[in-house]
């Protein structure tokens, strides 16, 4: 009965969804702020602790390692002891951690901060995706993933400003300690829902349990298909990395694009992104075939992206097709993250997230270094080849994958049958 009743449209299942959305899209939100809070401190912190760019990156190096490094256990502990006491956990680990760093920054204290924050980050995913798989309607679940997806871009939109502002109105020991105090913030409404508890008896679960893969350990989570869709996370990872990172340094090399222009090249793909998650939220609910909305939709955005990258466009066209190729990009997302909830085993939603989202930390170390690469051997168009590769190179392991998972699909039905006939 509690079941059907959250199942019914309007009354109390709505007001439930809406809650658990709001709640685990503001402590994504806080993940992602959290993640551009120092970038924006660089030169102060450069200046304060008298070292160079390279410690500095080394110290987000620390976070992108830790995280990932941490993932597929904080998976475990996400199915094992809940996901909402596992978000709590992490927006308190990383509260707590820039606070310290706040009230005694030095550069030990950065590195000690950023292992902890990578700690609390491999929590926000696997536990998000959790919480949500658990408690929205199946019908519903693609626009839940895009609300969460776009809090975090907001997360990212806002730290910069908002941190820039801080450190030049009350210095930077009260921005660091500010970003804590938010997490700590963000935290009490989730320490008090204890009715959204994503462990026991999810309302809907990801597979029955008769689909359910056998034994719980690693070996029944590491299937081809979920190791391939890790691999397919990190591939979108690194052909994102490209644009984001380092079209305006391209553009303004390979095509004498000035650095106005190129910025708001990169902020109409920021923003037309972070739109195109919304719309693709309604996208993912329209259909089951989301392999295939991920495979057209990166090689439609391969085919701009090398236009991008060879024509040298003028300003309007520039803008226009940076604003198509982030569109393409941000609808792909939630159809990407129902992939990940439809492979895995019952139970095993937190450590198949934590597995396949590792992808992000694998593409986020290496992205850099190969787009860097190409930059400084005098090959800027380059950062837009490599994109452009790696886009078919998705659309590729996505129809691959869902073909092998169609064939499954039609085995494993195919076996009553055969068995009955027997």
């Amino acid at each position: 009965m509690a079941a059907e009743a959250l199942a019914r449209p309007g009354g109390s299942g709505r007001s439930a969804e809406y809650r658990a959305i709001a709640l685990v899209s503001s402590a994504h939100f806080v993940n992602h702020f959290q993640g551009l809070v120092l970038p924006p401190l660089f030169a102060i912190l450069a200046r304060r602790f008298g070292i160079g760019f390279v410690e500095l990156g080394l110290a987000l190096t620390v976070a992108s390692i830790t995280a990932v490094a941490s993932q597929l256990p904080i998976g475990y502990l996400v199915d094992r002891l809940g996901s909402r006491r596992m978000l709590i956990c992490g927006l308190v680990v990383a509260g707590c951690a820039y606070l310290g760093f706040g009230l005694a920054p030095s550069y030990p204290t950065l590195l000690l901060t950023m292992v902890f924050i990578g700690l609390a980050n491999s929590v926000f995913h696997p536990a998000d995706y959790a919480l949500l798989s658990s408690k929205i309607e199946p019908t519903r679940l693609g626009r839940a993933f895009s609300i969460h997806t776009f809090s975090g871009f907001l997360g990212n939109a806002i730290a910069p400003v908002t941190m820039i502002a801080l450190a030049a109105s009350f210095g930077l020991n009260v921005a660091l300690m500010a970003a804590g105090i938010l997490a700590l913030v963000v935290a009490v409404p989730l320490l008090l829902a204890r009715d959204i508890e994503g462990r026991s008896a999810p309302l809907y679960p990801a597979k029955p349990p008769a689909a359910a893969g056998r034994g719980d350990g690693l070996f029944s989570i590491l299937t081809p298909t979920i190791l391939g869709l890790t691999g397919f996370f990190a591939l979108m990872s690194l052909s994102g990395s490209g644009i984001s990172n380092f079209s305006v340094v391209a553009l303004q090399s390979a095509f004498g694009t000035s650095l106005s222009v190129a910025n708001l090249a990169l902020t109409a793909y920021l923003s037309a992104q972070a739109l195109g998650v919304l719309l693709g939220g309604f996208v993912a609910d329209l259909t089951r075939r989301h392999a295939e909305v991920a495979a057209v939709g990166y090689a439609i955005n391969a085919c701009i992206v090398l236009a991008i990258g060879t024509t040298g466009f003028s300003p309007l066209p520039l803008l226009a097709a940076m604003c198509c190729a982030g569109l393409l990009s941000g609808m792909i997302m939630p159809s990407r993250d129902m992939l990940v909830r439809a492979a895995a085993p019952a139970g095993a939603v937190g450590r198949t997230f934590g597995i396949v989202t590792s992808g992000f930390g694998i593409g986020g170390m290496v992205g850099p270094l190969m787009f860097g690469f190409a930059m400084d051997h005098g090959a800027p168009q380059w950062v837009f080849g490599i994109s452009v590769i790696l886009m078919i190179a998705v659309s590729v392991v996505a129809l691959v994958g869902d073909r092998r998972a169609e064939a499954k699909r039609r085995r494993r039905a195919a076996q009553p049958a055969t068995a009955s006939a027997d």
